[in-house]
């Protein structure tokens, strides 16, 4: 499941993944979040905290997780991914040098700090 998390900068759109994630649930919540403020900003500043491990994604999610990561592309400013599952931290740092924003894996404790980041523009 996917949970849009409030109260955050209106250049953020942040999300958390519980429990299962379909794809459905990227495209009623992550897509339409994403096309937003892509439409609204030109620019993505993304948070996902994932409270689940990566393996509760199902293979329509990564399909359409790809979907919104190529549409996207040049959109993209910031990611931050929170998370304790350390491959999931490392892959996201790697992924800075492949994409055109930043990318960067904070653990749970650290969600403040991801906050604090995305909310500085570039």
């Amino acid at each position: 499941m996917l949970t849009v998390i409030q109260n955050l900068p209106d250049h953020v759109f942040a999300v958390r993944a519980s429990g299962e994630v379909t794809k459905d649930d990227l495209k009623d919540v992550l897509l339409p979040g994403l096309e937003s403020l892509a439409n609204q900003y030109k620019e993505i500043y993304y948070l996902l905290v994932l409270d689940t491990d990566v393996q509760n994604f199902t293979a329509g999610a990564w399909v359409q997780d790809l979907i919104a990561g190529v549409k996207h592309f040049t959109d993209w400013k910031k990611m931050a991914i929170v998370t304790d599952q350390k491959a999931v931290e490392k892959f996201t740092d790697a992924f800075s040098y492949i994409s055109p924003g930043e990318a960067k894996g904070y653990e749970l404790r650290e969600l403040q700090d991801a906050i604090d980041w995305l909310s500085i523009k570039k």
